[in-house]
C-alpha cells in the first residue's frame, strides 16, 4: 500500500472568506429577468481560480505579527516540520515556565501548537504545491522513526527581530532532525528556493511576543527557567517522537508518515 501524503485544511485559512455569489444579468426593463443556469463545469473553472489565491494573514487576527514579505495573488508561505502533540504533564510545565517568564514580559502568549522546523518559511507559487509535495514524500519515505529530547531553555528571535520566541532546545536527537533537514534541503534546492540554517538550533517555541526580548529573558532569569517546578521530572514527556512531517502552505497541510 503507498503511504500518500495525507492532506487538510485549517479552519483559520477560511475565516473572514466568504464564496462569491453569482449574480443574474440586470435587465432594463422594470421586470427582473429569470436566473440563467450556470453549468457545472463552468462553477469548477472560478473554484480552481479561487483556490488558486493564497488566504492574505490580517495581522490584527493574529495579536500584530506581521508577515515576514508581502502577500501576492499566487504566493503560498510554506513551511516543513515536524509536530508534536503535548500531553498534560507538558502543558503543567508550559504554565510554570510561563508564569516565571511573564514576571519579566507580561505580554508573552503561550502558543496553540507546538512543532520543530525543518525549513524557512518560503514562497511557492500555486502550480508549484503538488509537485513540492510529492518530492517531499519521495525524499522521506526512507527515513526511520526516531526519539529525540528537547529541555534546554533557549530565546529566540526572528531574523527581522519582531518577535521573540521561548522554546526548549534539543538536547538528543540532533543527527536524526539534521537528516531530515539534509532531505528537506534537497526539495528546496529543486526549486531554486532557501535551503534552513547552517548549523540549526532544533527547538521547540513554546511561546511568542512582539519585538526583540531576548535581553529581558536572557542572563540570569534564562537560568531561572531553566530550574522552574517540572524539570526534574520531566524525562519523560520532554521525549519527542519523530513519526511523521508536516508541510503546511498556505491552509493546505500535508502529512508525510516516516518509516
Amino acid at each position: 500500500m503507498s503511504r500518500a501524503p495525507l492532506v487538510g485544511y485549517s479552519s483559520s485559512g477560511s475565516e473572514g472568506e466568504e464564496e462569491a455569489e453569482a449574480e443574474g444579468w440586470k435587465s432594463s426593463s422594470s421586470a427582473p429577468a429569470p436566473r440563467l443556469h450556470v453549468p457545472e463545469s463552468v462553477l469548477r473553472m472560478f473554484k480552481e481560480q479561487e483556490e488558486q489565491e493564497a488566504p492574505p494573514d490580517e495581522s490584527e487576527k493574529h495579536g500584530g505579527r506581521l508577515r515576514t514579505f508581502p502577500h501576492e495573488r499566487g504566493n503560498w508561505a510554506t513551511h516543513v516540520y515536524m509536530p508534536y502533540v503535548a500531553e498534560e504533564d507538558f502543558q503543567g510545565l508550559l504554565q510554570a515556565l510561563l508564569c516565571c517568564a511573564r514576571t519579566y514580559v507580561p505580554s508573552l502568549s503561550p502558543l496553540p501548537e507546538f512543532h520543530i522546523s525543518l525549513s524557512q518559511v518560503v514562497v511557492l507559487r500555486y502550480h508549484w504545491i503538488a509537485p513540492f509535495v510529492q518530492s517531499l514524500k519521495e525524499r522521506l519515505r526512507s527515513v526511520s522513526r526516531f526519539i529525540c529530547r528537547a529541555d534546554q531553555v533557549k530565546v529566540y528571535t526572528n531574523q527581522t527581530k519582531t518577535r521573540t520566541f521561548l522554546g526548549l532546545e534539543v538536547s538528543s536527537g540532533y543527527s536524526k532532525l539534521s537528516e531530515l533537514v539534509s532531505e528537506v534541503d534537497k526539495v528546496m534546492e529543486e526549486f531554486s528556493l532557501a535551503t534552513f540554517y547552517k548549523d540549526p538550533s532544533f527547538h521547540l517555541s513554546l511561546a511568542w511576543g512582539l519585538g526583540d526580548l531576548s535581553e529581558a529573558l536572557g542572563g540570569q532569569r534564562l537560568q531561572e527557567l531553566q530550574t522552574v517546578d517540572g524539570f526534574e521530572d520531566s524525562s519523560s514527556f520532554l521525549r519527542i517522537p519523530g513519526t511523521e512531517v508536516r508541510c503546511k502552505s498556505g491552509n493546505k497541510f500535508f502529512s508525510f508518515p516516516l518509516r
